[in-house]
């Protein structure tokens, strides 16, 4: 149960840093912000997993990697903007 909450904490902080740096306005009130940085966490997580160990494997949340996962989260967050504006935009 703690690591789906520590997913959250961290998935509302990466979320809000992300739509605050990227340039733009995005939608979306507080669920949107977590759900956007939950996704961002997964990409980040995931990508630095891949170039720090070289395996393809879902990143688990951990205490003492806080801060890379963050960061990791935070830039992962911003492709999920990218990607979403991408798929939403009015052609």
């Amino acid at each position: 149960m703690f690591g789906i909450l520590g997913w959250a904490v961290l998935g509302l902080v990466a979320g809000a840093i992300a739509k605050a740096i990227y340039p733009g306005a995005q939608g979306g009130g507080l669920i949107a912000t977590m759900v956007l940085g939950i996704v961002g966490a997964f990409i980040g997580g995931t990508l630095y997993t891949l170039i720090s160990t070289g395996k393809f494997a879902i990143a688990a949340l951990s205490g003492a990697a806080l801060i890379p996962s963050l960061v990791f989260a935070v830039l992962g967050a911003m492709v999920a903007i990218f990607l979403w504006g991408l798929v939403t935009r009015n052609a």
